[in-house]
């Protein structure tokens, strides 16, 4: 069986060209074959952040899977000519991970978010699939990147724990920054960063309605909820970065782009 996953590139970044399914099924075969994994769930700032900063772009690219978590990435991709098959969103992700897990017996641990958000998704995780096999949630203070002392701590917590995947729902680029110091400890485990999806689940932010997913406006319902903390970053940074990835794109797809990310 061949367990490299086809891939499609933007701006120097190496996409899994793979639907959420197929992301599923590698998931899940790699933790059959005791093998753990690095899920990056990317959308444009992720990209933009792995192109501007050599720190994150070197972090990033240690990753297993990389997934285009975002319509401009896809519709990029489209520009390019080698389209991406869709969008893989991880709060999308998080129920059918969880129905799996819970139908194979994989024990899975909340780590972060909200500690309300968190208690309240993990009981409508286990309401919603009473196989699953919660091994823990936790919302520990993590610094950005964390501190030895941090990562020795959630270590020892995780260890006790015995999970086969961890979901960290920290935030980008913290989430990030905690599975790879974390990852190299617990091997077998695959792990995967899920910002804000624990207080989607709980109720306490509404996600953005289908129609607006397919359409690529999901920012905008989350601007409107979180004007003074997302307004810099999908405003005044990541939308003249979507002009830059899709000018890049065309030129790749004419023969005009260079490989390596400025």
């Amino acid at each position: 069986m061949n367990h490299i996953l086809p891939k499609v590139e933007l701006c120097g970044m190496a996409l899994a060209s793979v639907d959420a399914d197929k992301l599923l099924d590698h998931m899940f075969a790699n933790l059959g074959r005791g093998k753990g994994l690095w899920i990056v769930t990317a959308n444009l700032d992720f990209l933009r952040r792995f192109v501007k900063d050599p720190i994150c772009r070197s972090m990033y690219a240690e990753a297993d899977v990389r997934v285009a978590d975002g319509m401009p990435l896809v519709w990029a991709s489209r520009l390019k000519g080698t389209p991406l098959p869709e969008r893989v969103a991880g709060s999308s992700l998080v129920r059918p991970l969880c129905r799996r897990a819970a139908e194979g017996g994989w024990r899975v641990y909340l780590l972060g978010g909200d500690p309300e958000a968190s208690k309240i998704a993990a009981d409508k995780l286990l309401a919603e699939f009473p196989q699953l096999q919660l091994a823990g949630l936790s919302s520990p203070w993590l610094s950005s990147p964390p501190t030895d002392a941090e990562v020795e701590q959630v270590a020892a917590t995780l260890a006790e724990a015995r999970p086969d995947l961890v979901l960290v729902a920290l935030g980008s680029p913290k989430q990030e920054h905690v599975i790879h110091r974390l990852r190299g400890r617990l091997p077998g485990v695959c792990w995967m960063g899920v910002g804000i999806s624990l207080s989607f689940i709980a109720g306490h932010l509404r996600r953005a309605p289908p129609w607006m997913q397919k359409l690529g406006l999901e920012w905008v319902h989350r601007l409107a909820q979180e004007p003074k903390r997302l307004f810099r970053r999908y405003v005044l940074e990541d939308l003249p970065f979507a002009a830059v990835l899709f000018g890049r794109a065309v030129k790749d797809r004419l023969g005009m782009g260079t490989r390596r990310p400025t």
